[in-house]
């Protein structure tokens, strides 16, 4: 997957001739939800040539040429605007084959399953079972991974129930590979992704367009 975001980027960078938008952003994130959504704002921004690097390093933006970094984190950045997605929520997801071995009818059930731990969210399965009002299950995590998309892959593949983001897995969850294991009342909050970019980079049309269609895409505004 990694491969193809660079072939992504790189077929973009070789348009000459257009102004160039360039963009940073959380490895998941790129790599889940922006990537497969690039020709949309290509076809849409024909004139606009997208240069996108990911990683989860807090780039400088003068010195990287960066116009927006969409960043991994608690919004802590002063002096800097910030964008914040809205209505980004952690679920316990699973594999549709996974369920049918393994039925979950509470949380409690999940004390006795096989449990993925997800390093990357800001809020984790300690986190969850405190609000469920249980206690940490006693059995170790069967896996745990330090990149959400590896998280969203082995839950893909049955190997464990996932507590990740419903950004990160919007694609899983629409193709039906990955399903809620619970009510989206067990969902919980969280503010994990955040545009930020300097203030004199709100003037800049080219960042300006990709702010709105990137609200249109995700179907909410962004807190301020």
């Amino acid at each position: 997957m990694l491969h193809r975001l660079a072939m992504a980027t790189d077929r973009a960078a070789s348009d000459a001739g257009l102004e160039c938008l360039r963009l940073h952003s959380a490895p998941s994130f790129g790599l889940l939800w922006l990537m497969p959504r690039l020709e949309l704002f290509r076809q849409s921004h024909p004139d606009l040539q997208i240069n996108l690097s990911c990683s989860y390093e807090s780039l400088h933006f003068s010195r990287d040429k960066v116009d927006i970094d969409i960043r991994h984190g608690l919004p802590s950045w002063p002096n800097l605007e910030i964008r914040t997605l809205q209505r980004e929520r952690l679920a316990v997801l699973a594999a549709p084959q996974l369920l049918e071995k393994r039925p979950v009818r509470s949380p409690a059930d999940l004390l006795h399953s096989e449990l993925i731990l997800s390093e990357a969210t800001l809020m984790k399965w300690p986190n969850w079972f405190a609000q469920q009002g249980l206690a940490l299950p006693e059995r170790p995590y069967t896996l745990s991974f330090d990149r959400s998309y590896m998280t969203l892959e082995a839950a893909r593949h049955g190997l464990g129930f996932a507590l990740e983001s419903t950004v990160l897995a919007a694609d899983y969850l629409a193709r039906g590979d990955l399903v809620r294991v619970l009510p989206q009342d067990d969902d919980l909050p969280v503010a994990a992704h955040h545009l930020v970019f300097p203030r004199a980079h709100s003037r800049y049309a080219r960042v300006r367009r990709f702010l709105d269609w990137l609200q249109q895409e995700l179907g909410q505004p962004f807190d301020y």
